[in-house]
């Protein structure tokens, strides 16, 4: 992708983050608790829970936004609190690939990246289950 596309989508979607419901830190901490060690799939129409928390993130990390706009939405987003460490995982299906953000505390807003890892048959199947009881509803 162009590098000044890039940049633009990169600047829209931090600009726009705060426009979008619930991007901001207190969303985060409200709903922390539902989201924590759930896999939540993203889509943006309609938008789910999962895109919600995602957008927050953005906002609140502007790495992770860089990050977004350079690849894409995820197709899932994973939060996962272990020992006091934030982490998200990024699931991306269709390239069977997957990133690892460990995220700073309330008071601070390092991302550390690592990846991409490959998606195991076993995650492939639990992701494709979430995605088919997501469109039944």
């Amino acid at each position: 992708m162009n590098f000044y596309v890039t940049q633009l989508l990169t600047l829209l979607l931090l600009f726009c983050g705060g426009c979008l419901p619930g991007t901001n830190s207190s969303y985060l901490q409200r709903t922390s608790k539902s989201a924590n060690d759930q896999i939540m799939l993203v889509r943006r129409d309609p938008p789910t829970f999962g895109f919600q928390r995602l957008a927050a993130h953005i906002t609140a990390y502007s790495r992770l936004g860089v990050f977004i706009a350079q690849t894409s939405d995820p197709d899932f987003l994973a939060e996962i609190n272990e020992n006091g460490d934030r982490y998200l995982i990024l699931y991306y299906t269709r390239s069977s690939k997957a990133y690892a953000c460990r995220i700073g505390g309330d008071d601070s807003r390092q991302v550390e990246f690592s990846g991409p890892y490959s998606i195991t048959k076993g995650e492939a199947r639990t992701l494709q289950d979430l995605r088919n009881r997501s469109e039944a509803r």
